[in-house]
């Protein structure tokens, strides 16, 4: 059998077969409103709501809570809108449109980050999932124990990887389903958990210093639109290059924010209302707000709970499978998903069966991941303000093209902003992740913050570390670095498109396949 004959019977089965090479003109049908669907999908899940305890965690009041809720979220996926533009003017995957600012090799330094990042997300969302069944079988009285958690890694690992090797458009008609199974569960959520709300209970929690709540603030970005922002503009790529982009930039951030800003609210009220439900999420998310509902609603819970995290962690797998051929692995697309699949299993059992509490070490490599990431996004979205043209599409897969082999500005810069950036976060899980107390080395000698090394525990003393104001300097600062410094480097590209046979008309006919430029 060819290869050509082998895609063709993988395409009759509805696998897409499509992988980081342009995407051809006749297969660009997709509207901005069509975004809504998968972002809304993947962020309506009541994880959401158990969210909040990690932000009151900051020692903040509900006002407090509920301001940073609602710009952290929304500003963070309204950076992932601006970074989707990218996916229709270019018609690929993020990490390879990442080559224009990057250069064809140069990409492969954030494609590692953005790679490990979606593996994260991956694997977090299913640890939850696993999680939450265990909980909910043992308050059933069903099963307990580690027979039902292998089960639940394996149905769960299982239906994540079948849906991300089945690629984009199945995952697009799934996740507009999901998104009506999982939204009207959670609305009987939020009813049936009202009435646990007690208002005196939550206006009585004290305001915070407000150094807390820039805290809150950048963990809610990070958390929520900082980490999809690496994957944005794999789901617009299929979008007519003709689209809107600040329709884009809206469907985008209204899928992503809505939810999440409505159940992290409620879950404001809820977590400030009950105590038990605060302290137990740090061990089981999801599981512990299985404790406020009665018994009959447990299994509709438990689908919609598995639903929603199913529909994040598949974006995420079908994404990093997308990373991983960007680096350079030569293996069709759904192979690259199925790998990541195993990498995601295997994750997941590791927390699950070895780990003690899966939040502390989790957390700790999500900051730290964050910064770097949040580097990467603001050359990107600096990158993408200063380009007045589609992108070159044969520039992208060859380094004698327009955009070049290495940028050594845009290494530089994510380089030095994510070395700065790290000395200005802090390990808030010491005792969990005592690998990562390295960070926060610029605090004391700019008098942010002094380190005690305490034998009960190792802490930071101050309001001031754990604002974690490294990943906002990251973001920012990279923003500006590169508007400022490749300006020039970006209008000499677009008045030379026609360097090497790159022309402006190279576009649908003349774009390039998985490996490298079309003949």
């Amino acid at each position: 059998m060819t290869a050509s004959s082998g895609a063709e019977r993988v395409r009759s089965l509805g696998v897409e077969t499509t992988g980081i090479e342009i995407i051809g003109e006749s297969e660009r049908t997709a509207s901005p409103k069509d975004l809504f669907w998968p972002w809304f999908a993947a962020n309506v899940s009541v994880f959401g709501i158990s969210y909040a305890a990690f932000v009151l965690g900051f020692g903040i009041s509900f006002w407090q809570a509920a301001l940073v809720t609602v710009l952290g979220i929304v500003i963070s996926f309204l950076l992932c809108g601006i970074i989707a533009i990218a996916g229709k003017r270019g018609s690929a995957p993020t990490m390879i449109l990442s080559r224009a600012p990057f250069g064809v090799t140069g990409q492969k330094l954030p494609g590692v980050i953005s790679w490990l990042v979606s593996i994260g997300w991956e694997t977090f969302l299913s640890i939850m999932a696993v999680l939450a069944t265990a909980t909910v079988f043992e308050r059933l009285g069903w099963s307990s124990g580690t027979t039902v958690k292998i089960i639940a890694a394996a149905v769960v690992a299982a239906m994540i990887v079948l849906a991300s090797v089945a690629g984009y458009h199945i995952i697009m008609k799934m996740q507009s389903y999901l998104t009506w199974i999982t939204g009207i569960v959670t609305i009987l959520f939020v009813i049936i958990a009202a009435k646990e709300i007690d208002w005196g209970t939550v206006s009585a929690i004290p305001s915070g210093p407000w150094q807390a709540v820039v805290g809150a603030l950048v963990m809610l970005m990070t958390g929520f639109g900082l980490g999809w922002i690496n994957i944005a503009a794999d789901w617009s790529r299929y979008q007519h290059r003709n689209a809107s982009g600040s329709a884009i930039v809206f469907w985008n951030t209204f899928g992503g924010a809505i939810a999440p800003v409505l159940l992290v609210l409620f879950g404001l009220l809820l977590a400030g209302s009950n105590e038990e439900v605060r302290n137990g999420i740090g061990a089981d998310p999801i599981g512990s707000l299985a404790q406020v509902l009665p018994t009959w609603f447990l299994v509709p819970f438990l689908i919609a709970v598995i639903l929603s995290l199913v529909s994040g962690a598949v974006l995420g797998i079908y994404s990093s499978g997308l990373t991983l051929l960007s680096l350079g692995v030569k293996i069709p697309r759904p192979a690259a998903a199925l790998i990541d699949g195993v990498i995601l299993t295997l994750g997941t059992i590791w927390v699950v069966f070895f780990a003690k509490n899966f939040l502390g070490p989790f957390q700790s490599f999500l900051i730290t991941l964050g910064v770097p990431l949040a580097a990467w996004a603001g050359i990107m979205i600096a990158d993408i303000a200063l380009r007045r043209r589609d992108y070159d599409d044969n520039a992208l897969f060859d380094s004698r093209g327009v955009y070049g082999s290495v940028d050594w500005i845009s290494i530089g810069t994510m380089i030095v902003m994510s070395i700065l950036g790290w000395g200005l976060v802090v390990n808030n899980f010491a005792a969990d992740a005592s690998w990562n107390n390295w960070q926060g080395f610029l605090l004391e000698p700019l008098g942010l913050g002094t380190f005690v090394d305490d034998p009960a525990g190792a802490y930071w003393e101050g309001n001031w570390p754990y604002a974690n104001l490294g990943v906002l300097l990251a973001l920012a600062g990279s923003f500006l670095i590169t508007y400022l410094l490749r300006r020039p480097k970006v209008r000499d590209q677009e008045m030379a498109r026609g360097y090497a046979g790159y022309g402006p008309g190279a576009g649908a006919d003349g774009g390039a396949t998985a490996y490298g430029p079309r003949a």
